[in-house]
């Protein structure tokens, strides 16, 4: 792997994986200040891909798509991500495409777009459990820039203008650290001439604040089509980069992320028949993380199964996890790094993750040697700092 730098000051890296035919490419913009209004980002997002001063929104899809070019936008809660994929021999000319969309994007179909948005929006939420997400995220993160949850987009969308969104994004444009990982085979010196003409990458120091932990807090909606309850509890924890960030991971594994073997499963859905799906999950941001545990179930087994949470955290809290146990997490842990890392493109979203989080691009492998090194003490010691009383439950019930 080679590290390099733009003559634009944009961080780059290249791994060469000789004699694959498609070269991948992820180029990300780190989000330094939280939207005016919720959504603003998510629609400026949208809106990327429709027209550029040179091409219509269709001349730009008849562009890609004769030439099997996979071109991307996402809106995470840090960055804002572009992608492209392309045969090796078409890699120029999906860099030409990329720094077009980049640099003159003119957010047409801005009201269509919006209204598009609201409508997927409000279909999601028919969904109880995406509902149960919505109410658990806008809850943990009250007040802060990463709970701006499905609901509270829809709350505040029509007050966005097309001249906010604008204004958003050359801010970002303008004020972000921009990180670049490349995968495959591919001519790096075409990269100064692209995207080498953007906006330089800049040293901006993030003004979104640390989000404030909590009391305890229960937030519950009635839906009265719902055929299941749907909770989530949760805790604020450690992101990416805290000592305890690997015994984060296995705990996660251990507890609920790795199907069929973890606890919760074991104990609420094989021994108890309370769901058919109990899982926990370890969300990251850049600046705060949330481990969470969601179960579907039938609303009599509300308690139940909170009663079931319950146990299973003191247990793990109470009792060190056994040698075994923790070297299978290990291994189920690092046989997913490897199913995640196959193709070019994983790699390369993977590089550029580490780099716009503030990290190493390999700083993958200082994870997986410190996951390899955490011990039962450490498992444990981690679950009584964190999982603690002050925790959200979130219920969506009929």
């Amino acid at each position: 792997m080679k590290e390099f730098t733009l003559k634009n000051k944009i961080r780059a890296c290249y791994k060469q994986n000789i004699n694959t035919p498609r070269v991948a490419l992820t180029l990300n913009f780190s989000i330094s200040n939280p939207e005016k209004y919720a959504g603003e980002y998510s629609l400026m997002n949208r809106l990327l891909l429709k027209g550029t001063s040179k091409h219509s929104s269709e001349e730009l899809s008849s562009i890609l798509d004769e030439n099997a070019i996979e071109l991307y936008t996402e809106m995470k809660s840090d960055y804002l991500r572009f992608r492209l994929v392309c045969l090796n021999e078409d890699f120029e000319l999906a860099l030409s495409v990329l720094s077009e969309i980049i640099q003159s994007s003119t957010f047409e179909e801005f009201e269509k777009e919006r209204e598009k948005m609201k409508g997927e929006l409000v279909a999601e939420l028919d969904s109880a459990r995406v509902k149960v997400s919505d109410l658990f995220t806008k809850t943990i993160y009250k007040n802060h820039f990463y709970g701006n949850s499905y609901t509270k987009i829809l709350d505040e969308i029509d007050r966005v203008s097309k001249e906010d969104v604008i204004a958003s994004y050359e801010e970002i444009l303008k004020n972000s650290v921009k990180t670049l990982a490349i995968a495959g085979e591919a001519e790096l010196l075409l990269l100064d001439k692209y995207l080498g003409v953007i906006a330089p990458s800049a040293d901006t120091e993030s003004s979104i604040p640390l989000p404030v932990s909590l009391k305890r807090e229960y937030a519950e909606v009635i839906k009265p089509d719902a055929n299941q309850a749907q909770i989530l509890q949760g805790w604020l924890v450690p992101s990416i980069g805290h000592e305890d960030y690997p015994a984060m991971l296995l705990l996660n594994i251990i507890l609920g992320a790795s199907g069929l073997s973890s606890r919760l499963f074991m104990e609420l859905r094989e021994k108890k028949g309370l769901a058919y799906t109990v899982r926990t999950a370890y969300e990251i941001h850049k600046k705060s993380a949330v481990f969470s545990i969601y179960i579907g179930t039938e609303p009599s087994n509300i308690e139940t199964s909170i009663e079931g949470f319950k146990e299973e955290i003191n247990k793990i809290k109470e009792i060190p996890v056994s040698e075994e146990e923790l070297k299978n997490a290990k291994n189920n842990w690092l046989g997913k790094q490897q199913f995640i890392s196959e193709t070019n493109s994983q790699q390369a979203n993977i590089l550029a993750y580490y780099s716009v989080m503030g990290k190493p691009f390999n700083y993958k492998q200082e994870v997986i040697q410190k996951v390899k090194e955490v011990t039962s003490a450490q498992i444990q010691a981690c679950a009584q700092k964190y999982f603690t009383d002050d925790y959200v439950l979130a219920v969506i019930k009929p």
